[in-house]
């Protein structure tokens, strides 16, 4: 993907909309995960992926659980590190930790 910044108006719709296309899900499906009714989930999720809205954090967060994801690879600007964090959310206990410890002997 690249250290260049995400270069949209809609970092956080387009993190969204890249994640639920990954998984194969429908907006319906994501928005009644999150606890939108199923009437409205679908428009609510556009209208977020598209940009005219914003979640709010506690919405935000409720996405990032249901997809997977790190609430921060919503907010990151940076597609090489949005990767990162996916990556290092699937290392798990002692690993990630001497990921981590390893990693920062290097650039420490």
């Amino acid at each position: 993907m690249g250290s260049e910044p995400a270069h949209t108006t809609n970092l956080i719709g387009k993190r969204i909309r890249s994640r639920r296309e990954d998984l194969g899900w429908s907006q319906e499906k994501l928005g009644v995960l999150i606890g939108i009714d199923e009437s409205s989930s679908r428009a609510r999720i556009s209208r977020y992926e598209l940009g005219n809205h914003e979640p709010q954090l506690g919405i935000a967060r409720n996405i990032a659980k249901a997809l997977e994801v790190p609430l921060a690879y919503l907010y990151c600007e940076e597609n090489d590190v949005a990767e990162l964090l996916l990556a290092m959310q699937a290392v798990k206990g002692k690993r990630r930790t001497a990921l981590i410890a390893s990693w920062l002997e290097q650039v420490g």
